[in-house]
């Protein structure tokens, strides 16, 4: 038995909205993911945070990664410096205290043209987050994105933790528009965290691969890659680094 005119036309008009919002979901999910450097980047604004003072290392590092961006081009006065050892005798340097680093990254501007780069190396515990010797606090994802979110918005955003356990701040932070790069997965410590080192072994890794990436995510393997080949030589566990790269800025190439 045919089905009535009145039928036909209805199942053809289901048929055509299906089709529209088929067609429709593509595009949004393509301009969603559209990559966020085909809009360059022209002024970078970053936080360096060394958070522990028991070893020279986390300090070092954040002195290392300040000159290597001014020699970048990145402005000093678009570098925001702190550390658990600031004292009176560098009045450039803020205290890293938990209230100062979320309000240092949360007072960050990321309009058009924008770009945020946030490095924070310190200790860790697993399940707690980053410690902050300063007040003896922990510096915690959740937190580390609302700030993020108040300050750089949909910018352009990389993110470092290098400490132990820090795989839970690639888990818990990602978003479309950020790169989040960690020393170890949630679960595993990282090492190189003595009097005697220069800098940590994720740290002296991220540091060596900047020069050479092209992209950021080159700069995670090569780092990953060092990491491994130093942990086989020391006989460590695995620390295995972690990245998230959000689908915006998946392959962010590394300028600044």
């Amino acid at each position: 038995m045919n089905n009535p005119p009145s039928q036909k036309i209805h199942f053809m008009c289901q048929r055509l909205i299906a089709r529209f919002c088929l067609v429709a979901l593509v595009a949004i999910t393509c301009i969603a993911a559209k990559p966020i450097e085909a809009t360059p980047i022209e002024h970078w604004q970053v936080v360096l945070v060394a958070g522990d003072t028991a070893q020279p290392v986390f300090d070092n590092a954040v002195k290392a990664m300040d000159m290597w961006l001014v020699e970048h081009g990145v402005p000093r006065s678009d570098i925001h410096r702190l550390a658990a050892s600031a004292g009176s005798r560098d009045p450039a340097v803020e205290p890293a205290t938990l209230d100062r680093v979320l309000d240092r990254i949360a007072s960050l501007h990321g309009g058009p043209g924008e770009g945020c780069f946030v490095f924070i190396t310190s200790h860790g515990a697993h399940g707690l987050g980053v410690y902050l010797s300063r007040r003896d606090q922990m510096l915690k994802p959740a937190a580390l994105a609302r700030a993020l979110a108040a300050g750089c918005g949909a910018a352009p955003t990389i993110v470092v933790v290098s400490a132990c356990y820090s795989g839970s701040f690639a888990r818990g932070m990602a978003a479309p528009n950020r790169i989040i790069l960690t020393a170890a997965r949630a679960d595993r410590p990282s090492f190189g965290c003595a009097a005697d080192r220069t800098y940590t072994d994720y740290d002296a890794c991220l540091l060596g691969a900047l020069p050479h990436a092209e992209t950021w995510r080159g700069v995670f393997d090569d780092t990953k890659g060092c990491v491994e080949r130093r942990e086989r030589q020391e006989e460590d566990l695995p620390s295995h680094p972690q990245a998230s790269f959000g689908a915006a800025v998946r392959d962010l190439p590394l300028q600044f």
